[in-house]
């Protein structure tokens, strides 16, 4: 590293180790960020994608508890007759129950920068703001990429094996498999035999119809396995997988980029041109290609437990770099299991020839 490089990364430790209330040694040592920080970090993750600004990310303060009930889960109107001696018996209307619980794990969201690279950007003003924005960003996709594809929580996970995060953590969508079966239409009446490159259906017959023959219907049979008093809000939205779109959207993902990658790295949510199955239908970074999800986006929640962000910038000469340590224990959630119609494994347009 240049020596005026390295006046600009020790200032840039003085800063971290300032605002976190840390001597500057023990910056480079573990240290709990401070809450204040913590707080200002979670909000520029959030802004730093327009999916993860319009969903929950909470601090909460138990590693395990019940989720926190963020909406009201069932009607509330109702009578009992008090003149016959009954008492009236108010009831928690969010969705506590023991299925609807959290876990946050430790998650690392660990880096390194070579010497070469942080030399680069020492002509830079804006060079602290450069060090930490693109660690942001990359965190909160890292977020959207665990909560739509994470399956387990391996002690030691694998990024080549598991290119989407999905060791790290359970997600949304696993959660939903898990614990609401009853909500999840997965798969139809037909499979793709990939020898033959045609569609068959359970007795072998060729040549038969396709599970649904349009997205409308799709989405139309996905909420009917919401909740009755759910079905018409009309916050729902209709997440689609990029492989179920139809020609007639192909414009909206165009103009994302024409590699469903830079779609991706936008972060942007992409709202189609006209609902379907009378809902909002929308695209989003990182969601399985060929499912849909009907739910509102504030039935997602990322929580954050409080007090447990610890970091550690590490000056590391025998690899020519700068490391940083950092972790928090995280949990997906879904609020509402009745608010949920998650469809997979459908088949959807022409047969192949």
């Amino acid at each position: 590293m240049k020596n005026t490089t390295r006046k600009l990364f020790n200032a840039y430790i003085d800063r971290i180790a300032g605002i976190n209330g840390v001597a500057r040694e023990d910056a480079s040592a573990k240290f709990a960020v401070a809450p204040v920080v913590e707080q200002r970090l979670v909000e520029k993750i959030k802004q730093s994608s327009e999916f993860l600004s319009q969903i929950n990310m909470i601090g909460v303060d138990q590693q395990e508890d019940v989720t926190l009930g963020l909406g009201v889960t069932r009607p509330l109107a109702g009578r009992t007759n008090t003149a016959a001696g009954n008492r009236r018996t108010p009831t928690d209307p969010t969705d506590s129950n023991q299925i609807n619980t959290y876990r946050c794990v430790q998650t690392n969201f660990d880096w390194a920068r070579k010497y070469a690279l942080i030399d680069q950007w020492a002509h830079r003003p804006d060079f602290q703001i450069i060090m930490s924005s693109a660690i942001q960003k990359q965190e909160g996709r890292d977020h959207i990429m665990i909560g739509w594809n994470g399956t387990s929580i391996a002690a030691a996970t694998d990024r080549v094996a598991n290119p989407l995060l999905q060791d790290v953590n359970q997600g949304w969508l696993y959660k939903i498999r898990t614990n609401s079966a009853e909500r999840v239409l997965n798969d139809g009446a037909l499979t793709a035999d990939p020898l033959k490159a045609i569609y068959v259906d359970a007795s072998g017959k060729i040549g038969v119809d396709v599970d649904y023959a349009n997205l409308d219907a799709l989405v139309y049979d996905a909420v009917q396995l919401l909740a009755e008093w759910h079905r018409d809000d009309t916050d729902l939205v209709a997440i689609i997988g990029r492989d179920l779109l139809h020609d007639k959207f192909l414009n909206v993902i165009n103009a994302a980029g024409d590699k469903a990658t830079e779609m991706e790295a936008r972060d942007r949510i992409l709202t189609l041109p006209k609902m379907v199955g009378g809902k909002r239908a929308i695209v989003v970074p990182f969601f399985p290609a060929n499912a849909v999800l009907v739910t509102s986006l504030d039935n997602l929640s990322i929580y954050l437990q409080n007090n447990t962000r610890r970091r550690m910038l590490k000056d590391e000469p025998e690899l020519d770099q700068i490391a940083n340590y950092e972790s928090v224990n995280v949990a997906y959630v879904i609020e509402d299991y009745e608010r949920v119609a998650l469809v997979e494994n459908i088949v959807m347009g022409k047969k192949p020839a």
